[in-house]
């Protein structure tokens, strides 16, 4: 039987498969919530556009969020060990952007707006769909990057 060290994807092809999985489920997800945004109504170039356009950026901040949290507190070995705390502050460090973004786009410069199906937090008016999605989508991407579920690497 092979030991975890032999089965365990090394860095190089974890960063791939971190890459191309959350491109493609943030791909989905922002096709998945556009009803929530007003765009929803505008014609389908467009929103082909924003999906797109939202795509790379949720990418750029993925890959960003990795590789920032890798230079941090990856350990030498990663993705053998070490996976729980780089999902953790994967899952921080997007989460805190959204926030930040949401705000800065909807509030501030009123580069979109939600429509009224989009559930929002109180307070700080965040979209909760983004939110989620910047819980859900880095988790399920660690997960298919390290070969496992990024929680349970025992020696963290």
């Amino acid at each position: 039987m092979n030991s975890l060290r032999e089965t365990s994807p090394n860095w190089h092809l974890a960063l791939r498969r971190y890459i191309l999985a959350s491109g493609a489920l943030h791909f989905v997800w922002e096709i998945a919530q556009l009803p929530l945004y007003t765009i929803w109504t505008e014609p389908i170039g467009r929103k082909a556009f924003a999906v797109l356009h939202c795509t790379v950026g949720d990418l750029m901040i993925a890959g960003i969020s990795l590789l920032l949290t890798l230079a941090v507190i990856g350990k030498a070995d990663w993705p053998r060990s070490g996976s729980r705390p780089v999902c953790q502050l994967l899952i921080f460090l997007g989460a805190g952007y959204t926030i930040y973004g949401e705000w800065l786009n909807v509030n501030v410069r009123g580069s979109w707006a939600y429509s009224s199906l989009m559930p929002t937090l109180p307070v700080i008016g965040t979209g909760l769909a983004p939110l989620l999605q910047w819980l859900l989508v880095p988790t399920a991407a660690t997960g298919i990057a390290v070969g496992r579920a990024p929680w349970s690497d025992e020696r963290n």
